[in-house]
């Protein structure tokens, strides 16, 4: 990068990839994107996560977001559904296959993939 017009460049190229809508009132999927969770795969996630929420026309109740670490190393990647006025739901060791999956049943059909959460997978 050597000029602020290519960096104006690079932000308009990625405005279609990044779900983030601040003061949304609805769900916030936050996926782990510590060192820990990019090793075990995790940016392909979040990928799948940005891309299924636009492919469903779902940008305007979902937010999609990533932080560091989440603190539960060997499960990685962790992905973490927050719904307002319900528990959080942790979903561990996930891929691309099983976000598409739990966007599907969890995000548009309100049913928790529950094999995928941190309960019922084994380490």
């Amino acid at each position: 990068m050597k000029s602020l017009a290519e960096l104006q460049a690079i932000k308009n190229r990625m405005k279609d990839r990044v779900v983030l809508r601040d003061g949304m009132e609805g769900a916030r999927v936050v996926v782990g994107m510590a060192t820990c969770g990019i090793a075990a795969g995790a940016r392909p996630v979040l990928n799948a996560f940005v891309e299924g929420v636009n492919k469903e026309g779902l940008e305007g109740s979902v937010t999609v977001t990533q932080t560091g670490c989440i603190g539960i190393c060997q499960y990685e990647p962790v992905v973490e559904v927050f719904e307002p006025g319900k528990e959080k739901v942790t979903y561990v060791k996930m891929t691309p296959e099983k976000a598409q999956e739990v966007i599907e049943k969890h995000l548009k059909g309100g049913q928790v993939v529950s094999e995928y959460t941190i309960g019922t997978v084994a380490i």
